[in-house]
């Protein structure tokens, strides 16, 4: 029962994110892959600024 409830839990949370994704994607007038170079370099530079602060 439990697992049942986690389960539709995290697919609405999967379904809310990629709505979100796609309004981004569409606000800023992204393709796939400019998307995935911009979510890598935010990653690259949020890893700099941990390990800069740690």
């Amino acid at each position: 029962m439990i697992v049942k409830i986690i389960s539709v839990k995290m697919r609405k949370l999967i379904e809310k994110h990629k709505t979100l994704i796609n309004w981004y994607q569409k606000k800023f007038k992204l393709s796939d892959y400019q998307l995935l170079w911009l979510v890598f370099f935010k990653g690259v530079l949020i890893t700099i600024i941990f390990f800069k602060i740690f």
